[in-house]
């Protein structure tokens, strides 16, 4: 556990997530905002006079002074946040981690073989990646990254799942809330009364069916081998300002009831590591009995955002087990899984 306020940067800090890790970090006890950074268009200048505010609550006074600095200048600090966009991230990000913990929003490094893809309460283990990966890079820091948003909804609830039942295959359907898209995001005569389909033209349903092997693999002399699974998802953006809803119909190695399942769901605990970090909710998974939960004007907001809910659990007459889940995208799928990320390399002794 940290014994006083790191120091953090966060890159990218005039983004949508990169103001959501600053408004997580106004009041975190392990870390103190200590650099940011933007474009061409910010550096230089005062954050609260050039950033375009899109949260509830207001910019904190201390960082609104700080003036923005360049991306490429590495900082002194214990860790980076990044919420940079994937080009930028790929460039900008090995010369942090060169020097410091990054820990990244960003898909740039997601699936490359020695950067560990982490949710904490599903496979904190994959940290013994991070020697490996220092010794081949000669990097004095390292880059981890949290998963894509939506595979974050799917896989809280299918990891434990797969503890018990070992998951074979999985159909992922979502209903992406807008907020996933950024400011100013889509369009308003798009998605109003509308649904958009194929996000990102198919990139992103090619994570969600990647990304859960990764994050569900087993480590072997620093590499992850993958968990044997068979992935199939369709994307659609749903005019929702907040939370990503997944439709999951999944069959496994030994095919569980409903009633099973919904115990193995309820009776889930988080490694003991995860459970006393600042950001990690009481309740990592929130299981609804009522046959019209998870929603996500109802349901986003659990456990300050992250925790992941799971409901209609029942039987599927195709697959074996059909259910849906719910997380906060911007929360749980982003800034709040950085800043849960940068608090396991802390708590683990990889960061101190």
């Amino acid at each position: 556990m940290a014994q006083r306020r790191l120091p953090v940067a966060i890159l990218g800090a005039t983004g949508a997530v990169g103001q959501r890790m600053v408004q997580l970090l106004a009041s975190h006890p392990w870390f103190e905002v200590a650099v940011l950074t933007g474009s061409d268009r910010t550096i230089g200048k005062p954050y609260g006079e050039l950033v375009r505010w899109i949260l509830d609550t207001p910019i904190p006074e201390r960082v609104a002074r700080m003036v923005v600095q360049p991306t490429e200048d590495v900082a002194d600090v214990a860790i980076a946040l990044s919420a940079l966009p994937t080009d930028v991230a790929r460039e900008a990000e090995p010369l942090w981690a060169a020097r410091t913990a990054v820990c990244s929003n960003a898909s740039a490094y997601r699936a490359v073989a020695d950067v560990p893809l982490l949710i904490p309460e599903v496979n904190p283990g994959h940290l013994a990646m991070l020697d490996r990966q220092r010794a081949e890079r000669g990097w004095k820091g390292c880059l981890v990254t949290n998963p894509n948003c939506a595979t974050i909804s799917a896989v809280m609830p299918l990891k434990p799942l797969h503890d018990a039942f070992g998951l074979q295959k999985a159909h992922i359907s979502t209903l992406q809330a807008v907020s996933g898209a950024g400011y100013p995001g889509v369009a308003s005569l798009d998605i109003l009364d509308n649904i958009i389909p194929n996000i990102a033209d198919g990139g992103e349903e090619s994570k969600i069916e990647a990304e859960p092997r990764k994050l569900l693999g087993r480590i072997e002399d620093g590499r992850v081998i993958e968990a044997p699974l068979t992935i199939s998802a369709q994307v659609t953006r749903v005019p929702i300002i907040d939370g990503h809803t997944a439709l999951i119909a999944a069959s496994f190695a030994q095919r569980p009831s409903p009633e099973e399942a919904i115990a193995v769901l309820e009776t889930y605990a988080p490694p003991e590591i995860v459970r006393s970090l600042p950001s990690s909710p009481e309740r990592a998974l929130i299981v609804h009995r009522a046959g019209d939960r998870p929603q996500p004007r109802r349901d986003r907001d659990a456990g300050r955002g992250m925790s992941a809910s799971v409901g209609r659990v029942r039987a599927c007459p195709v697959l074996d087990l059909r259910l849906v889940a719910l997380s906060h995208n911007t929360i749980r799928g982003a800034a709040g899984g950085a800043i849960l990320n940068a608090e396991l390399l802390v708590a683990s002794g990889v960061v101190s």
